[in-house]
């Protein structure tokens, strides 16, 4: 019973999460806050995956929230050293 409620409310948020830090993505006054919007929103991509894997009770959606977090750490790191060095690959 209590999943019926907690699970939409917690895709609602976790949409509503998204929707700022896109507004926050295109907006952002610096370079450094849209990175940071982009890393916050893989984070919530992850978080709308693992809802959806718990939603339809299987375990394929907890494998690619993870592929997911590899790809989101990596593009952080890319886009941080390219901000401090403008260079990627050394």
């Amino acid at each position: 019973m209590l999943t019926g409620f907690v699970l939409p409310l917690a895709l609602g948020l976790v949409g509503l999460a998204m929707g700022l830090n896109l507004f926050r993505l295109l907006k952002g006054p610096a370079l450094e806050d849209r990175i940071l919007a982009l890393d916050t929103l893989t984070i919530n991509a992850i978080a709308l995956v693992m809802l959806a894997g718990i939603a339809l009770g299987t375990k394929a959606y907890f494998e690619a929230a993870l592929i997911l977090a590899m790809m989101g750490f990596v593009g952080t790191v890319a886009l941080a050293k390219y901000r401090l060095g403008g260079d990627i690959i050394e």
